[in-house]
């Protein structure tokens, strides 16, 4: 037995102890990115998303903020610990060389070019650490004609062909959120990139660059689309075929108290299931995969949708499979007695609610830090003490504008 077991009952995912024969262990010492030390360039949205991963699931996560920026807009910090370093003067470049060059992965989510010019580009870091994990995160990755171009989810969802069949009929197209490539394609596929390489590292002992691209993350997301359009599942206009809003039976629909509720079901004995319920004789409607009839159905459907709240569909369908659910705000997910029996969402110190780190490992499970996210330079000291800067080296580069320390939060 090793000296991880048993210290949790998987079953309900709830920590019973972090000891065992009289030995105390870190959070982080039970999970699966355990010892990994990771340098997060502060960016936004997809980065700190991809950093939060790792910290979540157990790295060392150090995000290096600008200094003279007050606050951090990361609002994905969970876990992180802020080192500010003035990357204008050459000596916070150089300190910066030096995190980097310890460290076992560099996620760096600026526009080409912009390491080199500092001299922190993957090879001049890679020559001094061969088996340092290089992350490039960036919109459309680093080489082709807009490599060095700005832009948002939505550019990066547009060029992946996926924006295209987004949308109700009719309608133009829409981005839903900026989940697709900041999250999807860019924050996760990175972390899964990253994950990847340090496995690889296990056999090779090598590093390796990761050119982590949102359009090409949120295409390869989209994968499905591509290759099922051989057996016709988009042979329509946009919003016109099974998944994307044109079948009555994969919906939403609003009921009685302006509430919703999500209807899929595709298959004909789910579909039996949802007619049961809503009290409708199938002899009397067209036919399930009547394309031409869908309009119809679904004018049926809304009708009847709108007869009762909310609650009462919930009661009417669950416990059946017919594949309909309540819509349900943010702030009401993690009531949801599904949700909550899981234990699917948790609260930081400050009351603040978020979903649980995903998937759910049965021995090294995530442990989501739940202090409050870290203020800019709020570990700036502890951080360097850490890579073997003394106390005096640490006031020195204070004094001289090299870093900063949030002295309030850091408690110094």
């Amino acid at each position: 037995m090793s000296d991880t077991d048993n210290l949790y009952n998987t079953s309900g995912g709830h920590r019973i102890g972090l000891t065992l024969a009289n030995k105390s262990f870190p959070r982080s010492f039970l999970m699966a990115l355990a010892g990994v030390r990771v340098i997060e360039l502060a960016g936004l949205a997809p980065a700190p998303f991809c950093g939060m991963i790792l910290a979540d699931f157990g790295a060392k996560v150090i995000r290096v903020d600008r200094t003279k920026v007050g606050m951090s807009l990361d609002t994905q910090g969970r876990g992180k610990r802020s080192v500010a370093i003035n990357l204008k003067t050459s000596e916070g470049v150089t300190l910066l060389r030096k995190l980097c060059v310890q460290s076992d992965v560099v996620l760096e989510p600026y526009r080409k070019g912009v390491m080199e010019k500092l001299g922190l580009g993957p090879r001049e870091l890679l020559e001094e650490n061969p088996r340092l994990i290089y992350a490039r995160l960036t919109g459309y990755g680093q080489s082709g004609s807009y490599a060095n171009a700005a832009g948002h989810d939505i550019n990066y969802v547009a060029l992946s062909g996926l924006l295209s069949r987004l949308g109700r009929s009719g309608e133009k197209p829409y981005a839903p959120l900026n989940l697709i490539a900041d999250f999807a394609g860019g924050g996760l596929s990175c972390a899964l990139g990253i994950v990847l390489a340090l496995l690889e590292r296990t056999k090779s002992g090598k590093g390796q660059i990761i050119d982590a691209s949102m359009v090409e993350g949120a295409a390869y997301m989209g994968s499905f689309a591509w290759k099922s359009r051989s057996i016709g599942l988009w042979d329509r206009p946009r919003g016109q075929n099974m998944l994307d809003g044109g079948a009555p039976f994969y919906d939403t629909y609003e009921t009685a108290d302006g509430k919703y509720v999500a209807v899929g079901a595709i298959e004909p004995q789910f579909y039996t299931q949802l007619l049961k319920g809503l009290e409708l004789d199938a002899g009397a409607l067209p036919p399930q995969m009547s394309v031409d009839d869908w309009p119809e159905l679904s004018r049926i459907f809304t009708a009847r949708f709108a007869s009762k709240t909310q609650a009462d569909w919930s009661r009417v369908f669950d416990g059946t499979d017919a594949c309909v659910t309540p819509v349900l705000p943010l702030a009401e997910a993690s009531s949801h007695p599904h949700n909550r029996e899981r234990a699917s969402f948790v609260k930081d110190g400050g009351g603040g609610e978020s979903p649980r780190p995903a998937p759910v490992l049965s021995r090294t499970p995530a442990q989501p830090c739940l202090a409050s996210d870290p203020g800019v330079g709020e570990h700036t000291a502890e951080v360097l003490s850490e890579f073997g800067f003394s106390s005096a080296d640490v006031q020195r580069m204070l004094a001289a504008g090299v870093v900063e320390c949030d002295a309030v939060k850091a408690k110094l």
